[in-house]
């Protein structure tokens, strides 16, 4: 192979991995856990692998990154576009998707409603003392970041 095809062929594979890593950064986020309302199967300190995206799929029983409400448990702010730095997150499993019966658990922090509404998800805590629908009752879909990959327990957050 001449030098110029190989010059070609480097420059080729590494613009490649160039917007594959661009693309993975887009697509997956590293979170470190803060606090215990996921507690015993996540617990502070540990870090999980998020995939943005992926509202339009979740499922009860999975795992996800949402947004913290403000006070008065409202959302101040549009909804997630790109930049996550300048909010506030929770690490909540999903217990009922738009469609799904109100969990027993929820019904009182929503009375009237036998189902949970079209663009809103219920999220619960495993730890019980955990903050989060049980207290407040719907969060919108579109305040989930991502569903949690898988945890990264080799990545420990020191501090946390």
């Amino acid at each position: 192979m001449s030098t110029a095809a190989c010059v070609t062929v480097g420059v080729a594979t590494t613009l490649a991995a160039a917007v594959l890593l661009r693309r993975v950064r887009r697509e997956l986020v590293l979170v470190a856990v803060d606090g215990d309302s996921m507690a015993p199967t996540y617990r502070s300190g540990e870090r999980v692998l998020v995939r943005r995206s992926g509202r339009d799929r979740l499922l009860a029983g999975d795992v996800v990154v949402v947004e913290r409400p403000g006070r008065g448990y409202t959302w101040d702010e549009q909804p997630l576009t790109r930049s996550v730095d300048d909010r506030r997150w929770f690490l909540k499993r999903v217990a009922a998707i738009a469609g799904d019966p109100v969990p027993d658990a929820v019904r009182a922090t929503v009375p009237g409603h036998g189902v949970v509404p079209a663009g809103s998800v219920v999220v619960i805590g495993d730890n019980p003392r955990s903050f989060d629908s049980r207290r407040i009752g719907f969060f919108p879909a579109d305040r989930v970041l991502g569903v949690v990959v898988r945890p990264r327990r080799d990545l420990v957050s020191p501090g946390l």
